[in-house]
Order: C-alpha cells, then sequence, then structure tokens
C-alpha cells in the first residue's frame, strides 16, 4: 500500500521526514518484442503481437532493470535471476487507426490509406 504525500507547508518544500514515508513500489524495466517497458506487478500493458493466446502466462527474462523499496538492481545488459511474469488477456487486439495521407500539389494527387497495428494485452502477475 501506498501513503500519499502529506500536503505542502506554507514555503512549498517538504521536509526529509515527510518524503521518507513515502513507499516505493517493485518496478522493472523488461525489454518485450525490442521495446522497453516500465512494469509494475497487476499492470495492463499493451505489447507488440506475440504468440501466446489467451490465458496463457507467458515469462520475460530481459530484464534491464529492477527496484525494490530502495535496491536498485542494475544489469550489464540484463539482471541476473530476474523474470517478469505475465498471463495473456487478449491476443487480438489492435492499435488506434493511423491514416497515411499523400498529396502532390496542383497535380490532383490524393491517396489515403490506413492500418491498425495488431497487439497483444497482458496482465503482470509478478516480478520476481
Amino acid at each position: 500500500m501506498t501513503e500519499e504525500l502529506p500536503k505542502r507547508r506554507r514555503g512549498g518544500a517538504r521536509s526529509r521526514l515527510e518524503l521518507k514515508k513515502f513507499v516505493i513500489k517493485m518496478y522493472a524495466i523488461v525489454d518485450i518484442a525490442s521495446q522497453q517497458f516500465k512494469v509494475e506487478a497487476g499492470m495492463d500493458i499493451f505489447v507488440n503481437r506475440l504468440k501466446a493466446k489467451n490465458g496463457e502466462s507467458v515469462e520475460f527474462d530481459k530484464v534491464l532493470l529492477v527496484q525494490d523499496g530502495e535496491a536498485v538492481k542494475v544489469g550489464t545488459p540484463y539482471v541476473e535471476g530476474a523474470l517478469v511474469k505475465a498471463t495473456v488477456l487478449d491476443d487480438d487486439a489492435k492499435a488506434k487507426k493511423v491514416l497515411v495521407f499523400k498529396k502532390i500539389r496542383r497535380k490532383g494527387f490524393q491517396t489515403l490509406n490506413g492500418h491498425r497495428q495488431k497487439l497483444t494485452k497482458i496482465h503482470i502477475d509478478a516480478i520476481a
């Protein structure tokens, strides 16, 4: 559970004791399908298309950084023994439509193309 930061004093600054009470969640920076994501347990994120089906659990071992409270582990390039476990929620999600419009002035040439990127929605179960 996280505590909210107390309201600022008249001068606007917070004392160090007030800032120490703020709890830092555990998070990791993980490489999924050649993209880096900052993830926490319980998050739902959209990633580029994975081969896993709905309901399957997937594990990502390309973890670049893990922070647990004040302890930070940085990998070279990956943290040894670190693992992010996730479950596939939707393997057929699509991003918003991207429109590509081309025009050549004074020639009467116009084309409008569009596409929707296919994505996979995953739920982060745990960071180990």
